[in-house]
């Protein structure tokens, strides 16, 4: 029954249809046929504009052509991902589900963003020709040696484009679940934030092996770094990014424990390797792009309005305890952790209350703390071992590092398991009137609303958020809230609440009311369109009605399909997981490997004048 799912025809609620199936292997076939081609005419020295091309480049940034090609190509591909993804999301959320993969504009800039992250890995494994790569160097055929960075960028870049079919046969089973924290959409976003890490190993791997040695790096080069650095910083992020719009499916203690885990390991490692200011240029150039993008697609496409986190007070706290001695550099990384985890995310709330939707309640900083402090403290120890990499120290022994690591997946998992964790009360009901409210000129009917609760206690005083949501309604300028509404309720009784403004109730608007309140999360329907792709009636938007709360994933994800057998979505998941672990264990394996090399090399180095000095 599952292998029928997977091999029948899309479907509004499910994969894309075959022909663009079809459409997209073609295309992906023909490109990697001329990509392969190429690859062969520079192995085999019938081509030489790609090595001039590259050496050119290398000449002006004192890298060799492996890494600097690579590097401008990832640059540019990177950022039109990037801006793919956040046009996708704010697509999703304004007008819902798309015709396929082909009918959605912002999947074109995502698979050629991924395709090319790629290619830009493979140009660092087939470029060298005559020479090893430096010391790390990974040894493919008798004389041919690939950069560690460039394998890692190839296989992150691979990892992310695997997630495309993957997804397509996600949804024919599962349906369309519309939400970033799919397991496959993890794939797409994991693999292209990640693939930084691989671009700063690539990079430093290319230190050892400059075309001109007595050349010292200048400024150029140092931006280059911060760049990284801040896509790192970027790459962390994306997971946040359905808290940017306001829509987000999970409880609300996950915001801080991410912000977190992004802040610590990214900027840590940034102050650490780049020096003074190192963490502050990283966030400068993170919100310089995030402004870019929401400009892009929120007034200039007509998108919804995002927002992003600032990061700057968890910056100026990692450049201020980079002022304390760094003699041992991993308890000086788990302590500016705890600090960006503790008086870092206070800083960060003051930004969150002043531009989110969802300010993060006094209530709700117990929890938080629980789950942010344990990550932020395991992504401070990460973010200095990879620092250490790219200042070429010696890494702790093997025990150690390998102990962190491990230790940051486990708290990141334990606190993830925590955060899973949902209650949705039973027999709770709200009585909702509706009154008709002034409409936006050809526009449809809007209401302002009138909610009492069942039980009046159901909703604590402090809750992270009593709103109205609508969404999917269509994007466009002339659309109210383009394609997005989020209402606060306001509070004039227990249990009595009342919206502040009006909201859409008619047309393709998907408009609930959702509670979520510490482990609460839940939604009851105020309006639901008709669906005949999913087959799903209509829930009227009735003057007055009384109706249950149920589990919001059932709501949000309205076209998302519950039938299937539990063990099948466990199963999925798994599987992915196991992926994500393989991408973290090869960057912290390829890590160690040039850290190793690049020990190794120095002390060969040295060793002839230690003879010299002692000839006895």
């Amino acid at each position: 029954m599952q292998v029928a799912a997977v091999l029948a025809r899309g479907s509004e609620g499910g994969g894309a249809a075959l022909d663009q199936v079809a459409v997209l292997t073609g295309t992906a076939i023909a490109i990697a046929a001329v990509l392969i081609v190429v690859g062969y005419l520079h192995r085999a020295r019938h081509i030489t504009w790609l090595r001039t091309a590259a050496d050119r480049l290398g000449g002006v940034i004192n890298r060799p052509g492996w890494v600097a090609l690579p590097l401008a190509l990832f640059i540019a591909t990177i950022l039109t991902a990037l801006f793919g993804f956040i046009w996708d999301v704010s697509l999703h959320i304004g007008k819902g589900r798309d015709e396929g993969p082909l009918a959605n504009p912002a999947h074109y800039f995502i698979m050629i963003g991924l395709f090319f992250l790629f290619m830009a890995g493979m140009l660092a494994i087939i470029l060298p020709l005559d020479e090893k790569p430096g010391p790390a160097a990974i040894r493919i055929t008798r004389d041919w040696y690939a950069p560690v960075g460039g394998v890692l960028m190839a296989g992150a870049g691979l990892y992310a484009l695997i997630g495309f079919p993957l997804d397509d046969i996600w949804h024919r089973l599962f349906g369309q679940d519309v939400t970033l924290w799919g397991p496959t959409h993890l794939m797409l976003i994991g693999g292209a934030g990640l693939s930084l890490v691989a671009v700063l190993l690539l990079e430093f791997e290319g230190r050892l092996d400059r075309p001109d040695p007595d050349r010292t790096d200048g400024p150029l080069l140092w931006l280059v770094r911060t760049f990284a650095f801040g896509g790192l910083l970027i790459g962390l992020s994306v997971y946040q990014v359905e808290f940017d719009f306001g829509v987000e499916q999970f409880r609300l203690v996950f915001q801080p424990m991410l912000i977190a885990a992004a802040s610590t390991i990214a900027l840590i490692s940034a102050r650490y390797t780049l020096g003074r200011g190192g963490a502050l240029a990283a966030v400068v150039f993170a919100i310089f792009v995030r402004t870019v993008l929401a400009v892009l697609v929120g007034p200039l496409l007509a998108a919804p309005h995002n927002v992003f986190p600032l990061y700057l007070g968890i910056a100026l706290i990692v450049e201020l305890m980079a002022l304390l001695p760094m003699s041992r550099p991993v308890w000086w990384g788990a302590l500016t952790g705890l600090v960006a985890a503790t008086l870092g995310l206070w800083l960060e709330s003051l930004w969150v209350a002043g531009m989110f939707v969802d300010s993060w309640p006094t209530g709700m900083w117990v929890e938080l703390l629980v789950m942010a402090v344990p990550v932020g403290v395991a992504g401070g120890a990460v973010g200095v071992l990879l620092g250490m990499v790219l200042r070429g120290e010696e890494l702790p022994r093997v025990a150690i590092r390998r102990g962190i690591v491990i230790a940051a997946v486990l708290i990141t998992a334990a606190a993830t398991a925590n955060g899973l964790r949902v209650d949705v009360p039973e027999n709770a009901s709200a009585t909702v009137q509706l009154r008709d409210a002034v409409a936006p000129v050809g526009g449809g009917r809007m209401v302002d609303a009138d909610i009492t609760l069942a039980p009046k206690d159901l909703v604590g005083a402090d809750p992270e958020w009593v709103q109205i949501l609508a969404w999917q309604g269509g994007t466009g300028s002339s659309n109210p809230g383009r394609g997005l509404v989020i209402d606060q309720l306001r509070r004039v009784g227990e249990g009595h609440y009342v919206s502040t403004k009006p909201v859409p109730a008619y047309g393709n608007w998907k408009t609930i009311l959702r509670l979520h309140d510490g482990r609460m999360l839940t939604a009851l329907l105020v309006y639901m369109p008709g669906d005949p792709g999913i087959d799903a009636a209509e829930v009227p938007a009735l003057d007055q009605f009384t109706r249950p709360f149920v589990p919001e994933i059932t709501v949000l994800q309205r076209e998302r399909s519950f039938d299937r057998p539990s063990w099948l979505i466990d199963a999925a998941s798994v599987v992915v997981l196991i992926c994500s672990l393989v991408l973290i264990w090869s960057l912290s394996w390829g890590a160690a490997r040039i850290n190793l090399a690049y020990r190794s090399d120095l002390r060969a180095e040295s060793a002839p004048l230690k003879t010299q000095a002692n000839p006895s």
